[in-house]
């Protein structure tokens, strides 16, 4: 006599299957768990949380402070906290280098790439170490100064990295006051000692200020709980288990098998549509989704690994999953390219010096854009192979590339055709940068920040006034011994620069002219950075409203020189001015700001507190 409950006992059978599998296949650490649990008569459970502070730094993109300091740095973020809860801006904290939409509005900006995935939105990272590896039951993150940029959280195993996907989406955050972030975090089946942080600092409408990570864990893996909502059916046994389904998935066959499926001998109209119709349509999938697509048949293999499908291939987003296999696989598919980013990607010897040769070498001859920012494993051999095998190339981003030893970059000058050379944070010193900027006059757009091993930036900046007469855009951040000399002969010999950051060089004062000469000299002027420099005063200020009309964004913060005066005949001269940030100028209290703001409402005007 058949059930009375069918149902109920099927679930019944399901729910049994479930437990019997479960405590099959237990592991070591979930029968201590529970041996901890049941016994009275140790000191501690074998699973006690462990709550830590990041021992140590290990790797970051970007940060506001020098190399030389611990002010506005990264490593700032290793152990206790420094100022939370307090709220403000503060020297003790982990700033990275922009903020805002401003960078994307400059000259400098570059075209971003097509086919990123609408899930990765990452601009900036820093990487963790902690003493001891837990698996991690919560995260929190100290931000003392505009929250809300972090957008991603990983964990980093062997592999090295887990491909959870971000567990939390970003969210825009009303106010600068303190907070402690705390999202939900996936559970990860391996322990770890080491924490990714991702952040886009674009959310924000200014710097945001990082004081410490606190990682919570346990030492053994955390039984999975049977109130769980789901339970994944990978657990179920395949061999036993599936004796006992048999006769209900073969008669389920049976009714899939009355349906009559009509064959198709060719892909229908899809056929008929032209080469370059269904070009377009897969030039809008992202790079896995084309490499998934190549699999399914023969025409649309065709498609999906022509060549002009990857003239623009950026596999930043995938920078943890990217090594030597993976160059080799799309090798054939990339002898078009000609942007190519590989940022982040090939640390901790994912990507070797043989096997980024050896994918330069058949598909560099096209390349015009390269992207290796963050890129540990480059060496000599890397940017010579660059070099020989990239005759084309315009634009070259090594970004906080600092593994790459000083004598290096002398292989840079033989690329006569850059247009853009970003070595922010890198070991360059004096002598090749002098015969880089030798053979390379067609430079319009360069980034020298953080840059401390150039002795002399005046003999530098005096070689870009005589061979770069195109250069468009400057960065000189944090330069700390250019003077009123070497701006001259910039301001003279490059008088096409429209964006121009001198911010934190201690050495220029306003007293010797410098800043009312940069005015009078470059009129094209749209962005103007003199971040930190205390001597800024109100002639400086009149003179680029009377000079620099085009001006969209100034940076004049911790000056104590400029009245409201000046700062009302600049905005009414530059009617495109959208960046006013006066944050810590003494003369200009909050009053003074939004008497501005009311007059001035389509120019964002900063001013930073500390309480």
């Amino acid at each position: 006599m058949p059930p009375v409950f069918p149902m109920l006992t099927v679930l019944s059978m399901f729910y049994y299957m479930c437990l019997r599998r479960r405590a099959r296949t237990a592991t070591r650490g979930e029968m201590n768990s529970r041996r901890a649990i049941e016994s009275n008569t140790r000191a501690l459970p074998i699973n006690v949380e462990i709550v830590q502070y990041a021992k140590e730094v290990l790797d970051f993109s970007s940060h506001y402070g020098s190399e030389n300091s611990m002010s506005y740095t990264m490593w700032n973020l290793a152990g206790i906290p420094n100022v939370y809860p307090s709220s403000g801006d503060f020297t003790q904290t982990a700033v990275f280098r922009t903020y805002g939409t401003w960078w994307d509005r400059c000259p400098s900006a570059r075209l971003p790439f097509t086919r990123t995935p609408s899930t990765f939105c990452s601009q900036d990272y820093v990487e963790l170490a902690f003493e001891e590896p837990v698996y991690p039951t919560a995260v929190h993150i100290l931000e003392t100064y505009h929250p809300g940029a972090v957008v991603r959280i990983l964990a980093c195993s062997a592999n090295p990295y887990s491909q959870n996907p971000p567990a939390e989406a970003p969210t825009k955050v009303n106010g600068p006051q303190a907070r402690q972030f705390t999202p939900c975090i996936k559970q990860i089946n391996f322990p770890t000692n080491l924490i990714r942080l991702e952040v886009n600092s674009s959310l924000l409408d200014y710097y945001t200020e990082l004081d410490a990570v606190v990682l919570h864990g346990v030492k053994e893996r955390p039984v999975l709980s049977l109130k769980t909502s789901m339970i994944d059916m990978n657990d179920i046994d395949e061999d036993e288990d599936e004796e006992k389904f048999a006769c209900g998935m073969d008669t389920l066959n049976k009714q899939f098998s009355i349906v009559t499926l009509r064959e198709w001998p060719t892909n229908g109209y899809f056929d008929k549509l032209p080469y370059e119709l269904i070009q377009l349509i897969l030039s809008h999938l992202t790079v896995p989704d084309l490499c998934r697509l190549a699999q399914t048949c023969k025409l649309l293999y065709q498609h999906c690994c022509d060549p002009l499908q990857y003239i623009h291939l950026s596999l930043q987003p995938y920078w943890a999953r990217i090594n030597d296999t993976s160059l080799e696989y799309l090798q054939s598919r990339c002898t078009l390219i000609q942007w190519l980013n590989l940022s982040w990607t090939g640390n901790r010897g994912a990507i070797s010096v043989s096997g980024f040769s050896r994918f330069l070498k058949v598909c560099g001859s096209e390349l015009v854009r390269l992207e290796l920012s963050c890129g540990h494993f480059l060496n000599e051999t890397c940017l010579e192979v660059i070099t020989e095998t990239c005759p084309n190339l315009q634009e070259l981003n090594l970004s906080s590339c600092d593994k790459i030893p000083p004598q290096a970059f002398n292989h840079i000058a033989k690329v006569g055709s850059l247009k853009r050379l970003i070595l922010y944070r890198t070991k360059v010193e004096q002598t090749a940068l002098l015969s880089i900027l030798n053979f390379c006059s067609e430079l319009q757009h360069l980034s020298l920040g953080s840059c401390v091993m150039i002795e002399d930036y005046d003999l530098i900046a005096s070689m870009m006034g005589a061979k770069c007469k195109k250069l468009r855009s400057l960065d000189l951040w944090r330069c700390k011994n250019i003077t009123e000399s070497g701006i001259a002969e910039l301001a003279s010999g490059c008088q096409l620069l429209e964006e121009l950051d001198l911010g934190w060089c201690p050495t220029l004062q306003s007293s010797t002219g410098c800043f009312t000469n940069l005015a009078r000299k470059l009129p094209n002027l749209q962005k103007l950075f003199l971040t930190a420099n205390r001597s800024v005063c109100d002639t400086d200020i009149e003179e680029l409203a009377a000079n620099c009309t085009h001006l969209r964004q100034l940076d004049i913060l911790g000056t104590r020189m400029v009245s409201p005066a000046s700062l009302r005949k600049l905005l009414e001269s530059c009617k495109d001015l959208s960046l006013l940030d006066v944050s810590f100028c003494s003369q200009i209290d909050n009053r003074v700001v939004l008497e501005l703001n009311a007059n001035f409402p389509n120019v964002f005007i900063k001013k930073s507190f500390t309480q």
